[in-house]
């Protein structure tokens, strides 16, 4: 009975569903206007003038780079683009719309005159009517030759153009503000169309794309209208419950939507998921050399970046700051930090093997050190090197240091490698790593099954052309690869996940607390108390205008706060 009242108040008369005295939250409907759709949670376009006071204008703006090209694409839209063409080739008639056509393009001001001034000969016309454009307007575009007199020449053109209304400039983002307001995008595909702009390499691509496919504004507005139907349910349980006969009781009701509440829970886990995944791809993956002093973590990082990004010198304790060099490695966008040496109590005892006194640390490697400690910390993967050293009288030795062992194992995916192999046979070389793994790694939690790598910056940086792994470089790149893959990955029906950015997980970890608060009440049936039906309602609307802000949809506040920030990227 209670669905049959919901629906007649949500379809009927939708400015006539009751308002529950006890939420003591203002309500848009109370106003003077006339009422909306979009006020209550409708997913139709946003249009108040509040967004954006002069929707009527024709706007116009050079869409290719700036600077000399081949070719230049300038994009009129509005009301009056039909008009923008009939004055910058008044003798032909308009492009079949969708199709090209090759025009003159002449000064509105001299058009009339037997010779008019030619901006621009054999240019390409095309004109898309609306709404079934990118912006959901008339579009105009003129393909012109690309030189900067040619591109100022038709810009200055374009508003002398005589036209119903007015024709102006387009402000910073104003063309995917329109497509916005008309419906074309949400918000969530705004986000992704600033990242696809914003990609520099293959995988931050990838993720633009799936942001891009509009996959999760329709996930997150299914979810709105579930959370909407919900709570119009047990607002019309509160309201009528005097004066209707309904199915379900309270406790019923706030068990059945329980269920939908946790299933839309499992799924924020899962966005929350793929958001931290993306960030890794948007913002780069952190890796961070770690070792004690002279272990070759600058020479390392120079093979991998491809330059000489850190001093290398056979004196200790050269890098005493953290250099960071960016690159893109099949694909994926890494930052790489090369601390400084890290030396402490046990560093001494075993990288000193000839004998001699440890040397001081004096205050400015000591902070080195300091920061050394902290980029490892805030990494996603660490690098710990150790390095096969001569000792006094003969024979040699691995050495390394525990802490940095120790640090490696903390972080998300870590490698170990062992430089300086080619300083030694393979024959005395292989039982080294073989007591290092025993002795060092076998005694630190999380390392007792690594592999360490062995590498040798100093043949790779002398080899000859031609040797496919000179070094054994190329093998541990090809490990990061590895580990790349798995910080980042998801089954291949969650890949539209990587489109959620921060902005979308803020908001559904907001959208989560709320869930959980009216959880937190519908449980109370089972604790021996009545649930608190009206401050479940209340959960149920905070959490769907959270999601309404992710989206841009329904009668959320504090969308239009964001809005501008997002387009002028």
């Amino acid at each position: 009975m209670f669905r049959y009242v919901l629906k007649r108040a949500l379809t009927a008369r939708p400015w006539a569903l009751p308002v529950t005295p006890a939420l003591q939250q203002p309500q848009p409907w109370l106003s003077c206007h006339k009422p909306s759709m979009r006020q209550f949670g409708y997913a139709t376009p946003r249009t108040d003038d509040m967004l954006f006071n002069e929707n009527d204008d024709t706007i116009y703006a050079l869409s290719s780079g700036a600077g000399k090209a081949g070719i230049a694409v300038i994009r009129i839209s509005g009301p009056g683009s039909l008009s923008v063409y009939k004055a910058l080739c008044p003798t032909k008639p308009p492009p079949k719309p969708r199709y090209a056509g090759v025009r003159t393009l002449l000064d509105p001001a001299s058009a009339n005159l037997p010779n008019g001034n030619i901006l621009d000969s054999d240019s390409l016309i095309l004109y898309f009517p609306g709404p079934k454009t990118v912006t959901g307007e008339d579009v105009l575009e003129l393909h012109v030759h690309g030189g900067s007199a040619t591109i100022k020449a038709v810009l200055a053109a374009i508003p002398k153009c005589s036209t119903t209304g007015k024709v102006r400039y387009a402000e910073p983002g104003e063309f995917t503000r329109r497509a916005f307001l008309n419906g074309r995008l949400d918000l969530a595909q705004v986000e992704s169309l600033g990242d696809t702009l914003d990609a520099v390499t293959e995988q931050q691509r990838r993720v633009a794309v799936q942001g891009n496919s509009g996959v999760l504004g329709k996930t997150y507005e299914r979810w709105r209208e579930e959370l909407l139907l919900a709570r119009g349910e047990i607002e019309a349980l509160i309201d009528f419950s005097e004066d209707q006969h309904f199915d379900e009781s309270p406790t019923e009701l706030l068990t059945n939507v329980r269920r939908l509440v946790k299933g839309i829970l499992h799924s924020i886990n899962m966005h929350k998921l793929g958001s931290q995944k993306s960030e890794l791809l948007r913002n780069g993956i952190r890796i961070a050399l770690l070792g004690p002093p002279n272990a070759g973590k600058s020479s390392l990082m120079n093979q991998i970046v491809g330059r000489e990004a850190s001093i290398v010198s056979s004196e200790a304790g050269t890098t005493r700051d953290v250099i960071e060099a960016n690159l893109d490695i099949r694909g994926y966008l890494c930052s790489f930090a090369d601390t400084a040496g890290i030396r402490t109590e046990s560093t001494r005892s075993i990288a000193n093997l000839d004998g001699d006194s440890s040397p001081v640390i004096g205050a400015i490697e000591q902070e080195g050190i300091r920061r050394a400690r902290q980029k490892a910390m805030d990494s996603d993967i660490v690098i710990v090197l150790a390095s096969v050293e001569a000792v006094k009288g003969g024979g040699h030795q691995i050495s390394y240091d525990v802490e940095t062992l120790k640090l490696a194992a903390a972080a998300q995916q870590c490698l170990v490698a062992v430089n300086k192999s080619d300083v030694v046979e393979r024959e005395t070389l292989e039982p080294l790593i073989q007591g290092f793994k025993n002795s060092a790694l076998g005694s630190v939690q999380g390392l007792q099954g690594a592999e360490p790598l062995t590498i040798s910056c100093k043949a790779a940086a002398t080899a000859a052309a031609g040797l496919t792994d000179p070094g054994g470089v190329h093998t541990l790149t090809e490990r990061l690869v590895q580990s790349f893959s798995e910080l980042t990955s998801l089954p291949g029906d969650m890949h539209h996940l990587l489109g959620v950015t921060e902005r979308q997980n803020q908001l559904l970890f907001e959208c989560q607390m709320h869930l959980e608060g009216f959880m937190t009440e519908a449980q109370a049936c089972g604790a021996g108390r009545e649930p608190d039906v009206v401050l479940a309602a209340e959960h149920l609307r905070l959490a769907a205008n959270r999601l309404a802000c992710i989206t841009g949809r329904g009668d959320s506040g504090d969308v239009e706060e964001v809005l501008g920030v997002i387009f002028e990227k």
